[in-house]
């Protein structure tokens, strides 16, 4: 069965969405770097805490985490720098 979307592993990352984790105070260069991307074909990639694990067991109704899904864990204040990338529609 096909689903109706599904993720590109070709895409390139074109542009950071907000500012770099360095300009948030939220890196240390050395362990991770919590960020958001734009991709080639318009898709969003996000690199943050893999806490899939933790949230399995208590996601809302209507939620799901499919075996090649993970839920990612990102800093407030990475979200809401990207805002302004973002388009409303």
């Amino acid at each position: 069965m096909t689903r109706p979307w599904e993720a590109d592993p070709s895409a390139d990352m074109t542009r950071r969405l907000g500012r770099s984790p360095a300009e948030l105070g939220n890196t240390d260069r050395a362990s991770g770097c919590p960020d958001i991307w734009e991709l080639d074909n318009g898709d969003i990639a996000v690199i943050g805490r893999d806490l899939t694990d933790a949230y399995a067991e208590r996601l809302p109704s209507g939620a799901a985490i499919a075996e090649d899904e993970r839920l990612i864990i990102i800093p407030r204040n990475t979200l809401i720098s990207a805002k302004a990338d973002i388009p409303d529609a």
